[in-house]
């Protein structure tokens, strides 16, 4: 079987990663710009606390691959390799610089009618992603983040103008990217500084509430708007498989899984699973609810559910077993023996890509969008200055089959986009070194270099791959 013919093949970015110019026109602080580079960054480790207090000698975000003024280069760039569409965020703080003024600022909103007037003069289909981990600093600072239920009123008001603003230039939008991650990622998620570990899950899951609550009313805002809106969720996915085949293993799993799948079934089905009673229960989290937030959910679900996939996880039943998991991104896992790793240690898993394509729509019955997968590795430019990433083209090649063999199993899916289409920063480390791009930046990890953008091999094999709608994946 081959994909549909109009099938949205493109690529994706975060503005928090890419669009530096972090104090241009008006543009308030984001939760990653007091992100510090190196081993102070390590994000699962970071103390908010600290980097709120600290002055560090660089932040990656500040100036990045400076998307803001070089946004018509790469694009032309995307429609060279034939992009269909380009996933994309808003920057929040760019709209509203500390998040509860009451008027947005319009400079930050006359830039991505720029960003979407170009993209469409490319027949590039913008995906916007209302929140990718950018919530404004000053409502982390002052209101708690998204533990406080204000900052609901203050996301909303956000999207109603941006929903307004490109209400004629945008169909694809996601509320939250990776919303799953306020529980392993919070200062980064939700804007939360936990000084109190011993409320840590109550804090997380208030918080998650709140994000589910938040989006389900941008949501509704949305379909007012524009009614041909397409909105969705997104998940950082990939599915966790028992270590052994004992009993205990397999159950261990099953509640690993639950754990991620706990907010696509809110915004997918409109209520709290049967489940969520017990999980809540033993983790000694009771979460507060206002009059109509039942209602809220139940009546604004989402119209496809999008995710990440970069590897599988292994989950143990056996406490002592689960000590010896390794950190591959914010996601902590056993070692798979019957997989190869990235150079940060991420399990590189295809298959695990057509299990977690088949799990998902075999659960919600909703269309799919794969709006990140990549490899991050360290590339190096030859002395005629080509970028020759064989490693990055079988990866996306071996993915990418597993793919089609996920639609061929009856999995409806709406289009693909690369994660780091452009090297950029990376989120969870603030590295350059980590590159995911079809095109190489001239940048390192102090933020010396040209910035110079050069397609690498992988950009005309993408390119390839697009233009055969998937059926030559050959290298």
């Amino acid at each position: 079987m081959s994909l549909n013919k109009d099938f949205l093949w493109g690529g994706a970015i975060a503005q928090n990663q890419c669009e530096g110019a972090y104090d241009v026109d008006g543009k308030g602080l984001s939760l990653v710009d007091v992100l510090p580079a190196g081993d102070d960054r390590k994000i699962p480790l970071f103390d908010p606390a600290r980097g709120l207090k600290e002055t560090f000698d660089y932040y990656p975000s500040h100036e990045s691959i400076d998307f803001y003024h070089r946004y018509e280069e790469d694009i032309k760039l995307f429609a060279e390799m034939g992009f269909k569409v380009l996933r994309m965020s808003i920057s929040w703080p760019r709209i509203f610089p500390k998040g509860d003024e009451k008027e947005p600022n319009e400079k930050g909103l006359a830039f991505y009618d720029k960003v979407f007037d170009k993209l469409k003069e490319y027949d590039i289909e913008p995906l916007v992603t209302l929140n990718h981990f950018d919530t404004p600093l000053y409502l982390a600072e002052e209101y708690g983040g998204w533990y406080n239920r204000k900052t609901i009123d203050f996301f909303v008001n956000y999207s109603r103008v941006v929903f307004n603003r490109y209400k004629d230039k945008v169909k694809y939008w996601l509320t939250h990217n990776e919303i799953n991650m306020i529980l392993h990622i919070p200062y980064i998620g939700g804007g939360l500084i936990i000084e109190d570990q011993e409320k840590a899950e109550q804090i997380k899951y208030q918080a998650a509430h709140h994000l589910l609550i938040g989006s389900s009313l941008a949501t509704k805002v949305g379909k007012e708007i524009n009614p041909d809106f397409q909105i969705g969720c997104m998940l950082a996915a990939g599915e966790v498989y028992p270590n052994t085949c004992h009993p205990n293993d397999m159950l261990a799993a099953l509640k690993k899984n639950r754990e991620q799948y706990i907010f696509i079934d809110v915004q997918s089905r409109g209520e709290y699973p049967s489940y969520s009673k017990r999980m809540f229960e033993e983790l000694g989290v009771e979460i507060e609810q206002e009059p109509g937030d039942a209602e809220i959910l139940k009546e604004n679900t989402v119209d496809f559910i999008s995710f990440s996939y970069y590897s599988s996880r292994l989950e143990s039943g056996d406490a002592e077993v689960n000590k010896e998991k390794g950190a591959g991104n914010a996601f902590a896992s056993l070692k798979n023996p019957y997989l190869k790793a990235s150079d940060w240690g991420w399990q590189i898993d295809p298959v695990g890509l057509r299990v977690t394509m088949n799990e998902i729509y075999d659960r919600y019955q909703k269309p799919l969008f794969i709006v990140e997968n990549g490899l991050g590795a360290k590339d190096e430019v030859t002395e005629d200055g080509k970028i020759h990433d064989e490693y990055r083209i079988e990866y996306l090649s071996e993915h990418l089959e597993q793919m089609i063999e996920a639609v061929d199993d009856g999995v409806e899916l709406l289009g693909y986009t690369s994660w780091g289409c452009i090297d950029l920063v990376s989120a969870g480390t603030g590295e350059m070194k980590k590159r995911y791009g079809f095109i190489y930046v001239d940048r390192d990890n102090r933020g010396n270099g040209t910035l110079n953008r050069t397609p690498k091999d992988s950009f005309y094999w993408y390119k390839k791959v697009i233009e055969t709608n998937g059926e030559d994946l050959s290298y």
